[in-house]
């Protein structure tokens, strides 16, 4: 029965699992950087990776039985979610690009723009803008692909899922481009058929029964959150961000209804750690401040005082509570008040955690999701 599910399996994932096997292989014998492998092994379809796949079959299989017993492992965490009564189960999240030494960009070299960085423009919170190191699709080759490449990496995503979360959902229509050895202000905007992209999305988490949601932070222009709403694709809501262009803090019923809102987002600090200007600490100490700690920690301030002002209009903030814990409470409290059909709770906020999991714009300067979850006295929290 389970060699009959596992050929099942193989006929179902098509060429592509065989395609990653393969490189599993390959980087078991040559390394993780397919860029330093012999010349000849850097095209998935040249003769000698054909040769390494048929002499190796047995352990392409492997690689290949491997993902199957993944696959099932997925299968049995959202059957379980659904008999213990959460309907949506798992939701997974869609990253913004692939690692440039990884399987993806082997496989998918014809359709990736080699030499290429996706990443973001300066703004406020990373003010020397971006560079992500991901290489990006091509417009032209995905389109002359048919978008295939695309498309099965949505259905692999969506094969156990109820929802799925789409990371920088505004490069289904531009990414900004940064060029190898340039800095990522030197970027510029690429424009992609964002009809195509947002149509296949939609079709397959239809087909999937999933619903999606687009992290449309940042410079999102209101008619793509417009064009998304009406293709049934939610938006993303952070409270810190949710202010109209005079600076001043939406009220409750202001903020969008379609949305999975939260007070933060794993690109800041936890709420505890923001109150404390963690942001702007890490960033001075990192270098990637554009003016003075001093002038930040001034903005940090004042900032909170007109949220502490806005929650105790809203009775949600006691006059006399001056107190971390009553400012975190009270933002949650906004939080739930607004028309928003999804909420987000960060596990961090959960249990008092103070420290960034993840700093943009670092790659070794900053140790980016290997912060273990602690309490707000620095303990670990364990299941």
């Amino acid at each position: 029965g389970r060699e009959i599910a596992y050929r099942a399996f193989l006929a179902d994932c098509g060429p592509g699992l065989v395609t990653f096997a393969t490189w599993s292989v390959l980087c078991a014998e040559h390394g993780n950087d397919w860029h330093e492998w012999p010349e000849e092994l850097r095209d998935p379809g040249s003769e000698a990776v054909a040769g390494v796949r048929a002499k190796r079959a047995a352990d392409v299989d492997f690689y290949c039985w491997l993902q199957w017993v993944l696959d099932e492992q997925l299968r049995a965490v959202q059957d379980e979610a659904h008999d213990i009564g959460m309907p949506i189960g798992l939701v997974q999240d869609l990253a913004v690009g692939v690692h440039p030494a990884g399987a993806d960009a082997w496989a998918l070299q014809d359709v990736l723009a080699g030499g290429i960085h996706v990443g973001a423009p300066p703004d406020a919170f990373n003010q020397q803008g971006q560079d992500w190191s991901q290489p990006p699709w091509r417009p032209d080759a995905l389109a002359e692909a048919a978008f295939a490449p695309y498309r099965d990496m949505l259905r692999t995503i969506l094969r156990h899922a109820g929802g799925i979360r789409v990371d920088h959902v505004l490069g289904l229509f531009r990414l900004w481009w940064v060029p190898e050895g340039m800095k990522p202000y030197q970027g510029t905007y690429v424009r992609f058929d964002h009809e195509a992209l947002v149509g296949i999305l939609v079709l397959e988490a239809q087909r999937a029964g999933a619903f999606v949601v687009g992290e449309d932070l940042g410079t999102v222009e209101d008619w793509i959150q417009d064009y998304l709403l009406q293709r049934g694709v939610m938006g993303t809501s952070i409270l810190w961000f949710e202010r109209h262009p005079n600076g001043d803090i939406r009220r409750p019923h202001e903020i969008r209804q379609h949305v999975l809102a939260s007070v933060t987002v794993h690109d800041l600090p936890p709420t505890a750690g923001y109150l404390a200007g963690e942001h702007v600490r890490i960033r001075g100490e990192l270098g990637l401040l554009t003016r003075s700690e001093e002038e930040e920690r001034a903005d940090l301030e004042a900032e909170l005082g007109q949220w502490r002002a806005r929650l105790r209009e809203y009775g949600l903030l006691a006059e006399d509570d001056e107190s971390e814990h009553g400012l975190l409470i009270g933002l949650h409290r906004y939080l739930a008040i607004t028309p928003a059909v999804m909420l987000g709770i960060s596990l961090p906020d959960a249990v008092g955690d103070r420290r960034a999991q993840n700093q943009p714009g670092t790659d070794q300067e900053y140790p980016n999701w290997k912060i273990p979850l602690c309490d707000a006295d620095g303990d670990a929290v364990l299941l």
